[in-house]
């Protein structure tokens, strides 16, 4: 099961999704070393985050991957959005300096693929921040959230994950540790069963924040890599008629009677 856009807009402007927003501000915070100037990309759908972390960036660009679908970003601004393949990114090699993933990972044909090509845009030394749901959370089991579909991870499998792609796990965090309940005296109680499952409960967190860096030290086999995708232009139509062309044994109609 995928996380359309629009389910995606609509949770993170429901009650309970501004609350989930603010949860996993606070792990990100705890990580996030911001520099002045550096290249951000968020993959994935990433928009809350990039509008609080990307302030101080040189650049910002918001990657949603085909099958999830796209909105415009920024509203008062020209567009930093793209519909992209997740394995075929539409940026040079060393050329992003972070990249937040958020919404991605779970729902990838191939995650170490996406990984790989991720390795492959950050620039030396460059960050990968990665949310995902954790298997033994809560959150994994309800599909009335996004973090209910797709593909959970246990901290051991990104770990190995992560390592296996080239990526250095350097500081791990945990968020939503509060229930997903849509009841409002559930929800009122949120900071209080936040706060204390940060403390009492942190393995059944309903995510998984990590930060990783790029590994240079270890050699990476070239290999050219055959998309598994065919893409269609987007402005035409599915299922439109086109054209025939004329058989050679049929005149061509005179311009008359065409029109």
């Amino acid at each position: 099961m995928l996380s359309d856009i629009v389910d995606l807009r609509t949770f993170y402007a429901s009650t309970l999704g501004r609350l989930a927003e603010r949860s996993i501000t606070v792990s990100l915070s705890a990580l996030w070393q911001a520099q002045a100037g550096e290249r951000l990309v968020g993959l994935g759908y990433a928009l809350p985050w990039l509008e609080r972390f990307g302030t101080d960036a040189e650049r910002v660009f918001s990657f949603m991957p085909a099958r999830q679908g796209a909105v415009n970003w920024p509203a008062g601004g020209p567009s930093a959005t793209a519909l992209v393949f997740d394995e075929e990114l539409p940026l040079f090699d060393s050329s992003i300096d972070r990249v937040l993933l958020i919404h991605a990972l779970e729902h990838a044909e191939n995650p170490r693929e996406t990984l790989m090509e991720i390795w492959r845009v950050l620039a030396p030394g460059g960050r990968l921040v990665v949310v995902v749901p954790n298997r033994r959370g809560v959150w994994a089991r309800f599909e009335h959230t996004p973090f209910g579909t797709g593909r959970p991870f246990s901290r051991g499998q990104i770990d190995a994950l992560l390592r296996e792609t080239n990526f250095t796990p350097c500081a791990w965090g945990d968020a939503l540790h509060f229930p997903p309940s849509r009841r409002r005296f559930m929800m009122r109680l949120h900071g209080l069963l936040e706060r204390g499952g940060r403390r009492l409960w942190p393995l059944f967190a309903g995510a998984i924040v990590v930060e990783a860096q790029k590994r240079l030290y270890q050699g990476v086999p070239v290999a050219v890599r055959a998309s598994r995708r065919v893409f269609v232009p987007l402005l035409t139509p599915q299922g439109a008629a086109r054209a025939l062309p004329a058989r050679p044994d049929q005149p061509a109609l005179p311009t008359s009677a065409r029109s």
